[in-house]
């Protein structure tokens, strides 16, 4: 096993760092770049598809090691490769939000009926909740990817830990699948990197929240319902709680929550005086301490309530040290802000 992930993990670095290249050149000579303008801070136009180089690197490798024998692998990877297809055409042609959900919906309803979901309530119910908690999740890491190097850091840190989870937990599929992820972040993240050569877009970042969300959902199966409810919250703890951060206060402020802003955990920790890489770094940082939590209560060193409590903790420090950080920042080491739409664009 440990040498097929050896295998697998460098296959999927060294084919994402190999297909970042051609993506940014095809990019640029199809115009597909994020140009600078309106409260957009970088300095020049951008190539945006470079989440491609992460989809390859993870799905390849892990398909040609896995193959097709295990239903639930094979159904997350695929709807993943799906929301990554629709990520891209919206890259390319905004789609109206009712349709990207549509898509979204659909292909977490095929990973549930594959037999993924968390044992919350015990019921019928277990699949609706499983179904919805996806989509917002999957939504949730692509607002995340606002600043350079911001998701890949976090996705690395995030995947690794998940996949130590799985191991812990005997899921040895999944955890050469998300050691597949983890490297093909890593060999895009020198790229992405501020100042950025290159940004994942929609079709990285919708793909990578949809295999975390699955992820987190395979390990919560079967588990009481106190652990699968931790399970499922503290992989996904930044990105859950940089949306809850970016809703509440646009709210509070007679704002949309759909409208973009630079009001993100990144770039309120951006204005504390932090540059973009440390910013980048402290992100990865957090997301260690949330995985290493579930990693502890997986092999049974903490309870759920105690982990759950921990993360909150986490959670409320942050935001008492974040919530004067409103006003919005203009820095060339800053990535830009998306348009409004059910999540943020940066085009």
């Amino acid at each position: 096993m440990s040498g097929t992930v050896a295998l697998v993990s460098g296959a999927a670095c060294a084919l994402s760092a190999t297909a970042v290249v051609p993506l940014r050149r095809l990019a640029v000579r199809w115009n597909l770049v994020d140009s600078p303008g309106g409260h957009k801070v970088h300095a020049r136009p951008t190539p945006y598809i470079g989440g491609i180089a992460i989809v390859t690197g993870t799905v390849v490798p892990s398909l040609i090691a896995l193959g097709l024998a295990d239903l639930q692998i094979t159904a997350i990877v695929l709807a993943a490769a799906a929301v990554s297809v629709l990520g891209l055409i919206d890259d390319i042609a905004p789609l109206p939000a009712v349709t990207r959900l549509a898509v979204e919906t659909a292909v977490a309803i095929g990973v549930v009926l594959s037999g993924v979901q968390a044992t919350v309530t015990g019921t019928w119910l277990d699949g609706v909740l499983t179904v919805a908690w996806i989509v917002v999740v999957t939504n949730s890491f692509n607002l995340l990817d606002n600043m350079d190097g911001a998701l890949g850091t976090v996705t690395a840190v995030t995947a690794a830990l998940l996949a130590a989870t799985a191991l812990a937990q005997g899921h040895l599929a999944l955890a050469l699948l998300l050691c597949a992820l983890t490297c093909a972040c890593l060999g895009f993240l020198p790229y992405n990197w501020a100042p950025a050569r290159v940004f994942m877009g929609d079709s990285g970042s919708l793909f990578i929240g949809f295999t975390l969300a699955c992820s987190a959902a395979v390990l919560a199966v079967g588990r009481p319902a106190d652990a699968a409810v931790a399970g499922l919250f503290l992989p996904t703890f930044l990105a859950t709680l940089d949306t809850c951060v970016v809703f509440a206060s646009r709210m509070l402020a007679g704002r949309s929550p759909l409208q973009g802003g630079t009001d993100h955990v990144s770039h309120r920790l951006r204005r504390t005086g932090l540059g973009t890489r440390a910013v980048a770094a402290a992100l990865g940082a957090i997301a260690a301490i949330s995985g290493a939590l579930c990693l502890a209560m997986a092999l049974g060193r903490v309870s759920p309530l105690a982990a759950t409590a921990a993360a909150c903790a986490i959670a409320v420090v942050l935001i008492c040290l974040l919530r004067g950080e409103r006003g919005r920042l203009r820095s060339p080491s800053l990535s830009s802000e998306p348009l409004p739409k059910i999540r943020e664009r940066r085009h």
